[in-house]
């Protein structure tokens, strides 16, 4: 079975979503993926009042003709050649796109991103933080969709894995030596040590402490990559999570990078980091 047999991709009719259906059909056609593109029509408001907003219980049928037809027109050009469904639900969009993902056995999740305004240092778009958190397979997301090459120059020809080496990580490094051999690719293994570790108040500990977490934080990695057969390098940083993997990133010229996330939540030190690491990456993330 493919590794990638089934994909569903949510639609809100933006650029950042068409760039996101580029890469989901990129990855459809490797894989020889089902695709299916999924629009969640939501309840309007149908008033404000000081301290609640009042939901429409039912959405109209008006608006549900609409984003069939609009579904249906979709990036219809682009996905050509391959097996793509198009499904038009109600309700909550987080909260159905995660069951729908979930009652179809998808494997990958792909969706756009954003967190603008004066609290983007802190916030994603609240529909894919909650997907991220709470959807049972692998999410793949970034805040630049809207930049996603056409299908044919899609290549992923060095994935970095950011390990927080906790008990996720086997599994998390795995997801990716599997993408990577798929893809014939590189794959760089990243690990940051944060600063704390090493250092208090602006002072650094003993240089010898410092050196003997960092082997055995490359120990721990050899150990992770025993017997995967990988090509690439191993990077141990110190700093901040986030901007540390983003500059890696950057400077291995990474197309994909991909980081633990488990059903439920996110693990460990990535808990976070995740959502800053998503939101700052200068590539797609694929979350596990």
């Amino acid at each position: 079975m493919p590794m990638l047999s089934k994909i569903l991709a949510p639609v809100a009719f933006s650029a950042r979503c068409e760039g996101a259906v580029h890469y989901a059909g990129a990855l459809a056609c490797h894989f020889h993926s089902e695709v299916v593109l999924l629009h969640v029509v939501a309840p309007i408001p149908t008033y404000w009042a000081p301290d609640a907003v009042v939901m429409s219980p039912e959405v109209t049928e008006d608006a549900i003709e609409q984003s069939k037809t609009e579904l249906e027109q979709f990036s219809a050009d682009s996905l050509k050649g391959i097996a793509v469904t198009r499904v038009v639900e109600e309700g909550d969009p987080a909260q159905e796109i995660v069951e729908y993902a979930h009652k179809g056995k998808f494997d990958l999740i792909v969706m756009p991103t954003h967190g603008y305004g004066p609290f983007r240092r802190f916030l994603l778009g609240s529909v894919t933080a909650k997907v991220l958190h709470d959807a049972s397979c692998p999410v793949w997301t970034g805040p630049h969709m809207e930049g996603a090459p056409e299908l044919p120059k899609i290549s992923f020809r060095r994935v970095l894995c950011a390990l927080d080496l906790g008990p996720h990580s086997r599994a998390v490094l795995e997801w990716a030596a599997d993408f990577a051999r798929e893809y014939g690719s590189e794959l760089d293994v990243v690990h940051v040590i944060p600063t704390s570790t090493v250092s208090v108040g602006g002072f650094y500990f003993d240089p010898e402490w410092r050196g003997q977490v960092e082997n055995e934080a490359r120990d721990r990695i050899a150990y992770l990559r025993g017997g995967l057969g990988l090509r690439g390098e191993v990077r141990i940083e110190t700093g901040e999570v986030a901007p540390a993997v983003r500059a890696v990133a950057e400077d291995s010229h990474a197309d994909l990078v991909v980081i633990g996330r488990s059903h439920g939540g996110l693990l460990g030190r990535l808990r976070a980091n995740a959502y800053a690491i998503v939101r700052d990456s200068p590539c797609p993330v694929a979350a596990i």
